[in-house]
């Protein structure tokens, strides 16, 4: 498994993580024991970065990696949570000192430890990223010894770009992909001068890039990618990275036909992140193979000119117009 040092970070991350949005709820459902399974095999397989919320199955998943560490014990290991989407109603006037106090304090309690490795704010309002209010409570929490860094997670480059102006930010965690490079060109490497992590999110665009879907799939009701496709719960961003169902089908058909022969079409897409210089990457599981699968990806070779080149062309004819300009 490839490793990167992340200076703002001061830690050193596996450039495969294990996202845990799937461990709490709105995908199909994990039971308890195998989310266990699944932190255990991507532990196995090299991973070190994990990436939870407080809202994933509100504390479910936090409380499934928490058990995972603590039986763990590896001093290796960074866990990222994420705080924000608590607020009730979701409004910039909610993210107050007070509330980024008990909301960590209910992360600390279920991850089980004193201070959080890292604590991003979970795709806020816009205005919450030109406050600088915002960033000194960030800072008192650090003083206080709830949280050791914080970093932010991202709808939009504009936003990733506003948190950079932070000279202490560790991290922006974005949504960056096959079918949506946007933040390769606008933020990797103001973010990469500056010492700042880019945690790439939906790295398999809600699984399109798996290469497996076609125009009959479906999910279940429970299932952000049927309820969510029109945006009608969050961003629609991020469900199939914004790219509509049918339209990424057919790209991610294309896609798969240029998957070399050592690999998956999923491991394809997720090593093609490693090369572009991103510091972790995030994919989910629902069972341990796949969290071997995506691991695995970590040690992959990069991919030659000519198959990135045929790649960055069926973005540019079939998925740009669809998602370029939004975020």
């Amino acid at each position: 498994m490839q490793t990167n040092w992340v200076p703002k970070m001061a830690r050193e991350v596996s450039a495969i993580g294990q996202g845990c949005w799937q461990l709490g709820a709105d995908w199909t459902d994990v039971a308890d024991d195998t989310a266990q399974q699944i932190l255990e095999a991507a532990a196995d397989a090299g991973v070190t970065f994990f990436d939870t919320a407080d809202v994933y199955g509100d504390g479910r998943s936090e409380r499934a990696v928490g058990a995972f560490v603590a039986r763990r014990a590896d001093p290796a290991i960074t866990v990222a949570t994420k705080m924000g989407r608590r607020a009730d109603p979701h409004e910039a006037s909610q993210y107050t000192l007070d509330n980024f106090r008990r909301w960590t304090d209910r992360s600390r309690e279920n991850l089980g430890v004193d201070t959080l490795d890292l604590v991003q704010l979970h795709c806020p309002p816009s205005e919450v990223f030109d406050d600088p209010q915002t960033y000194d409570d960030l800072r008192t929490l650090q003083q206080e010894g709830r949280i050791a860094r914080w970093g932010v997670s991202v709808e939009t480059c504009e936003e990733a770009l506003a948190a950079l102006r932070e000279p202490d930010l560790a991290s922006i965690q974005i949504i960056v992909n096959l079918f949506r490079r946007k933040p390769l060109e606008q933020v990797l490497g103001t973010a990469r001068d500056a010492g700042v992590g880019i945690i790439a999110r939906v790295p398999l665009a809600s699984g399109l890039l798996s290469g497996k879907y076609d125009e009959h799939t479906t999910f279940g009701e429970g299932d952000h990618r049927t309820y969510n496709r029109e945006g009608k719960a969050f961003d629609v961003g991020e469900t199939f990275s914004g790219v509509p169902f049918e339209v990424g089908v057919r790209a991610a058909r294309d896609v798969a036909a240029l998957t070399p022969p050592d690999r998956t079409t999923a491991q394809m897409a997720l090593a093609w992140l490693v090369q572009m210089g991103v510091a972790t990457v995030i994919p989910g599981a629902s069972n341990p193979d796949q969290a071997r699968a995506n691991a695995a990806a970590g040690s992959l070779e990069g991919l030659d000119e000519e198959r990135r080149a045929a790649l960055a062309k069926i973005y540019n004819d079939q998925i740009r117009e669809y998602v370029h300009t939004r975020w």
